[in-house]
């Protein structure tokens, strides 16, 4: 019989993914193992294996759709000898995914949203005027329909929220040809002005704040979709407590120095060259293992204290970040922190971590030091209870022993989870850090 080929979930949280490219196409022979489809989900490009063997009956979600639910049928398989013909048949009765929006006819980035359906029970809008010369108020369906029919846009009254131009009145000016280019508008009158915006508005609501032909629309992908989500819901739910402090950072960049001239040569090159960021990632380990109150996660029912600290690193990639963690990074040397930080960045920019690569973790650093930000803080990331910012070393000008000294330092912002991390537990956190940075020896040993 047929063998239905699922919507993978690759990861634990994941609901729906973009079915971004078949690697088969129909009547393609597969084997267990075979790569035959690639799945954007918000983190990563992930490659789907075959799990049977079998003929490639019907591609049923074809390349391109978006928002594929987890366990959906995406395609079918027709077993060893049977009937490719008869499975592709058998199958054609499942209901397909809707169809993927190719976006706006005219070239460019413009993806023009679907226009809310009105019930019929609704009683109808008087229609409002348009004034001469006055700024017209539509949606970009609207104006895609009348620019592709000729119809001046001006000249149709608007019968949806104050007032706007909708799909169903450029419809009923093409039918009755009033609206045709030059056209007189039906009536005179003032377009009332845009309504204020309430958080998470629509598109068609903030657009009708802006003139048309100033803006482009580019659609949200996956990752900032999820970005938002997580971020909203961290704010919302998690009572955030900030600590700051400055660290003097010579005797570090002194070690740094030492260590990477210190490094032995493979094929010619050096076999790592330490960054601030591998000493911070080390430090705040180390921090975490002493002060083992502050390694939790918070849950309704209990605290959840890590055994280790994993500690995840906020990488820019393009349309958001993602945080690749270093598991067990207390037990570590630098060298081996460094060299995993390499590879996993690289990756992570190309969209190929694996959902274990970048998921959990009981900590993160977001190093902001390198585009010259002195100091910020950071949204915690459930269910982190903790989150370093790091700002740039710069010189400054510091009193030692009562006389004005210049030192490389440092501002480090920790962001915590007040319910499990409250402020003193934080303060005593940062001076376990900041003891192992102007101490850096310590991470030696």
């Amino acid at each position: 019989m047929p063998i239905n080929i699922t919507m993978p979930a690759l990861s634990p949280t994941m609901e729906e993914g973009n079915l971004a490219k078949w690697l088969v196409k129909e009547g393609d022979t597969v084997s267990s193992g075979d790569v035959i489809a690639e799945i954007e989900t918000d983190k990563a490009t992930m490659e789907v294996e075959a799990v049977d063997e079998g003929t490639v009956a019907r591609i049923v979600v074809p390349a391109g759709s978006e928002a594929v639910k987890v366990n959906a049928v995406i395609a079918i398989l027709a077993a060893e000898g049977e009937d490719v013909a008869a499975a592709a048949k058998g199958a054609a009765d499942k209901p397909l995914p809707p169809p993927v929006d190719p976006g706006p006819v005219d070239p460019g980035p413009i993806i023009v949203p679907p226009e809310p359906p009105y019930p019929d029970p609704a009683p109808p809008t008087p229609p409002t005027p348009h004034a001469q010369g006055s700024r017209v108020f539509s949606s970009p369906l609207a104006r895609r329909i009348a620019k592709e029919n000729k119809v001046d846009i001006a000249a149709v009254a608007g019968t949806g929220p104050h007032g706007r131009v909708v799909k169903r009145d450029v419809e009923a000016a093409i039918a009755s040809g009033t609206g045709k280019a030059g056209a007189t508008p039906r009536a005179t009158g003032a377009t009332p002005a845009s309504a204020p915006l309430a958080a998470g508005a629509s598109s068609d609501a903030v657009l009708r704040n802006f003139e048309e032909g100033s803006y482009e629309l580019v659609k949200h992908d996956n990752m900032r979709k999820t970005i938002a989500k997580r971020l909203t819901e961290a704010k919302q739910t998690i009572p955030h407590f900030y600590v700051s402090v400055d660290i003097e950072l010579d005797a570090l960049m002194k070690l740094r120095g030492e260590l990477n001239a210190a490094a032995p040569s493979r094929d010619g090159k050096p076999a790592y060259k330490l960054s601030v960021n591998d000493m911070v990632i080390k430090a705040l380990a180390l921090a975490l293992r002493d002060v083992p109150d502050a390694n939790v996660s918070w849950t309704d029912e209990a605290m959840v204290m890590h055994k280790h600290a994993d500690v995840g690193v906020a990488v820019s990639i393009p349309g958001g970040l993602i945080t690749p963690i270093i598991r067990k990074a207390e037990a570590k040397t630098l060298s081996a922190i460094s060299s995993e930080m390499k590879d996993m960045g690289a990756r992570a920019r190309e969209r190929k971590l694996k959902p274990e690569e970048y998921q959990g973790g009981t900590t993160a650093v977001s190093n902001m030091g390198m585009m010259g930000v002195s100091n910020f803080a950071a949204v915690v990331n459930p269910p982190h209870a903790t989150i370093l910012a790091v700002g740039a070393g710069q010189q400054r000008a510091i009193v030692k022993d009562g006389t004005v000294q210049v030192a490389t330092m440092m501002t480090v912002t920790l962001s915590t989870d007040h319910r499990c991390v409250d402020g003193a537990l934080g303060a005593e956190l940062l001076a376990a850090f900041k003891g192992y940075i102007e101490n850096p020896m310590g991470m030696l040993v």
